[in-house]
């Protein structure tokens, strides 16, 4: 089995609602993402004979669905009042509403999806919220 590996990042705020504690306050990260897809047999094709796929596709993939998030307010759907995210939208603030609570763990399942989506065999990901903290996701 082969595996490959990349990463990339984005900077984001989001907040938990219903959370005890200071993560029910708006607050930012700049959250890592690693994303690892697996392969029992490499390509034959010309261009990209003997690589499980080309890198430069894979890191294109992971960047794209972090760039869609970065710089962004992240909040889970339901969580905020419509008139709150009216006045947002008023200020042009970028707003991402996602149908889950915003947490490492869940964004570790989200990551895992839209790369499946894009055709990768994924194998894990890895989603740090913090240097030293990370949550990650595989089937």
């Amino acid at each position: 089995m082969y595996f490959l590996k990349t990463e990339s990042a984005f900077d984001a705020a989001h907040f938990l609602k219903g959370y005890e504690g200071k993560c029910s306050n708006i607050h930012g990260h700049r959250w890592r993402v690693i994303a690892e897809i697996q392969g029992e047999k490499l390509s034959e094709d010309r261009q990209e004979r003997g690589m499980l796929v080309d890198f430069s596709e894979l890191k294109k993939a992971l960047k794209g669905a972090c760039d869609a998030l970065d710089h962004s307010f992240i909040y889970e759907k339901d969580s905020l009042k419509e008139k709150t995210l009216e006045a947002l939208r008023e200020e042009g603030f970028a707003l991402n509403e996602v149908p889950f609570r915003p947490t490492a763990e869940n964004f570790s399942e989200y990551f895992y999806k839209k790369l499946t989506e894009k055709g990768f065999d994924v194998h894990r990901i890895e989603v740090y919220e913090t240097p030293n903290n990370c949550a990650a996701y595989e089937e």
